[in-house]
């Protein structure tokens, strides 16, 4: 038996199953601090034997095995777990292996071995929530350089039509501060969910996030791009992203059809957890 947690920046999910992603229970905890959280985490846990953990975690993260910050969240900008030690709490509490990585990576390595890129050796996840961030899988391997990717926060082009002023703290009108969930309800001033029906709001969205897929595309080729997060249950977004997208790309790369080829989570919700599951797996294993 395998263990996994995604720890989002809303919620934390905690389940109990195989590396085939057959869960066989799980919990759903509010994301508030780690003296909170975590407690109940360890709890969890405890009612089973497993062999492995696999975390997910929402970052930045320190992912760096030589690194003396390693297993840790770092700059992040939840203060409350800034510089929590979270490979350490897990393996002092179980003395077991523990796989440490990006929420979105593990998703990015759910999608790739069970879902919507299953069969290719390289895909792109990038969730549109609370916050952006991208996962991406190459040559089989999760994406890690110096760090992990932070691919949420380059820089996009302002829409002409847009006076908002964007809401990073670290770099003002990046893509997540334009784009993420919390942008889109400070620029409409009314929460994402109550704007369905409002057309200029998806089409903004589309436009900036088809500028950043040009950039991922153009650098990183991936075989298969696959969007998830709150924001992309909204369908007119991928429609908007259809449009913008060759505008961008002007023909100088050649793409599959877009409706195949920018899809949302085969996966569906279960991307990351599933994800951690495989990790856990990997852990086990010493990969």
């Amino acid at each position: 038996m395998l263990g996994a947690i995604e720890a989002g920046g809303t919620k934390f999910v905690c389940a109990v199953g195989d590396e085939n992603g057959v869960i066989a229970e799980r919990i759903q905890l509010p994301t508030t601090t780690p003296a909170e959280t975590m407690p109940q985490v360890l709890e969890f846990f405890k009612k089973y034997d497993v062999q492995a953990i696999g975390i997910g975690s929402f970052g930045p993260i320190d992912v760096t095995r030589e690194s003396p910050s390693y297993g840790c969240i770092t700059s992040t900008p939840k203060t409350a777990w800034k510089d929590y030690p979270f490979v350490k709490t897990m393996a002092d509490a179980f003395g077991i292996p523990i796989g440490f990585n990006t929420d979105v990576n593990v998703a990015a390595l759910g999608e790739a071995t069970l879902g919507a890129a299953k069969g290719l050796d390289s895909c792109l996840y990038i969730t549109v929530g609370t916050g952006i961030g991208a996962g991406a899988v190459v040559h089989g391997k999760l994406l890690q350089g110096l760090s992990h990717p932070e691919m949420g926060h380059l820089y996009v082009r302002k829409s002409p039509d847009d006076s908002y002023a964007g809401n990073c703290p670290y770099h003002q009108d990046c893509l997540e501060g334009l784009a993420a969930g919390p942008a889109i309800e400070e620029r409409w001033q009314e929460k994402g969910v109550n704007l369905v029906d409002r057309e200029e709001v998806w089409d903004l969205e589309g436009y900036y996030l088809a500028q950043a897929l040009y950039t991922y595309i153009l650098t990183l080729s991936p075989k298969k791009i696959i969007l998830g997060g709150g924001v992309m249950k909204q369908k007119a977004v991928f429609a908007s992203i259809y449009k913008y997208l060759p505008e961008l790309m002007q023909g100088y790369v050649a793409m599959p059809e877009l409706s195949d080829y920018i899809v949302s989570p085969g996966l569906g919700d279960n991307a990351g957890i599933t994800g951690a599951l495989i990790l856990a797996k990997q852990a086990l294993e010493g990969k």
